[in-house]
């Protein structure tokens, strides 16, 4: 039986990362949480009180863009959490 050849080249080790642990700031978990329930409460308030409130009535249906902006903010804010 032939021999195998024997490998010429070191064995790949990868490179060392270091260590520090990513820490998100202390402000980014209430402005997402808030975000969220500002959004959800404006939507539930905008179908409650309907156009006849004074600054739902201004927006029209652009109170529901304004809600669920708020609240895809909210969701974008939660992708930088660590």
């Amino acid at each position: 039986m032939p021999k195998s050849k024997v490998r010429k080249k070191g064995v790949y080790t990868p490179p060392q990362k270091s260590q520090t642990v990513k820490v998100s700031p202390r402000w980014l978990a209430p402005l997402m949480v808030a975000c969220w329930l500002i959004g959800v409460g404006w939507i539930a308030a905008y179908y409650v009180v309907g156009s006849k409130g004074a600054v739902f009535g201004t927006l029209g249906n652009w109170n529901l863009g304004l809600g669920f902006g708020l609240i895809i903010f909210g969701v974008v804010l939660s992708t930088r959490w660590r």
